[in-house]
C-alpha cells in the first residue's frame, strides 16, 4: 500500500508551522526565570504597642515568568512557609504562630498568585493577584520594578494588606489598638534567566 505524497505546499506550511511553535517555545523559556533564594528578601512591616517591628520569611519559592514586552503571558507564583516567619523576637514569632495569627499548624502556607500586569512606564509595573493565607483568597495589588541586565534580574516592590481580612487575628487579637490592622509587604527577588 503506498502512501499519498504530501505536496511541497503541504510541506511547506508544516515546516513553517513547526518553526512557529519553535519560536514561541524559546520566547516562553526566555521569560522564565529562576529565584536566588540566598539573595532574596520577603519581609513585611506591622506595628505593634505603637511601634514598627519589621519581619519577614526564611521560606518561599517563587515561579516567576515575566517579560515586559509580553505582559500577557506573565505569571508569577509565590508560595510561602508561615511556619518560616522571623521578626527577630522568639516570643513575637511563638505568637505570630499561634493558633489565634498565622495558626501555622492548620496552615502552613500562603501563596499569591498574579497574572493581570500593567506597564506603569519608566520601568515600574502593577499587577493584582490573589493572596491565600488562613484559607482566605483575596485580591491584592502590588506595584514593582523589573531590572535585567544580561540574564541577572531583580524584582523589588511592595503591597499593602489588611491582616483582619485574611482573619489573621482571633480573639483578642481582633483589637487594632494595640496590634495595627495595616501590614506593608517588602520584597526584593533576585533572579537569573532559566538556561
Amino acid at each position: 500500500m503506498m502512501l499519498p505524497k504530501i505536496s511541497h505546499r503541504l510541506a511547506g506550511r508544516l515546516v513553517v508551522g513547526c518553526t512557529a511553535s519553535l519560536a514561541a517555545m524559546l520566547a516562553l523559556a526566555a521569560s522564565q526565570w529562576s529565584l536566588q533564594p540566598k539573595d532574596s528578601k520577603l519581609t513585611f512591616v506591622g506595628e505593634q504597642a505603637g511601634a514598627q517591628f519589621e519581619g519577614g520569611f526564611d521560606k518561599f519559592t517563587a515561579e516567576i515568568a515575566f517579560d515586559p514586552k509580553d505582559l500577557a503571558a506573565s505569571r508569577f507564583d509565590v508560595k510561602i512557609d508561615t511556619a518560616s516567619v522571623n521578626t527577630q523576637d522568639e516570643e513575637r514569632d511563638t505568637t505570630i504562630k499561634s493558633a489565634d495569627l498565622f495558626d501555622v499548624k492548620r496552615f502552613p502556607s500562603a501563596r499569591y498568585v498574579a497574572d493581570k500586569f500593567t506597564d506603569k512606564g519608566s520601568n515600574k509595573f502593577a499587577a493584582t493577584g490573589k493572596l491565600t493565607l488562613r484559607n482566605v483568597t483575596k485580591d491584592v495589588p502590588i506595584e514593582f520594578t523589573f531590572e535585567n541586565k544580561g540574564g541577572d534580574a531583580w524584582l523589588k516592590g511592595t503591597a499593602k494588606i489588611k491582616r483582619l481580612d485574611f482573619g489573621v487575628g482571633q480573639g483578642d487579637w481582633k483589637d487594632t489598638s494595640q496590634v495595627g490592622n495595616d501590614v506593608q509587604v517588602r520584597f526584593a527577588l533576585r533572579l537569573k534567566g532559566a538556561s
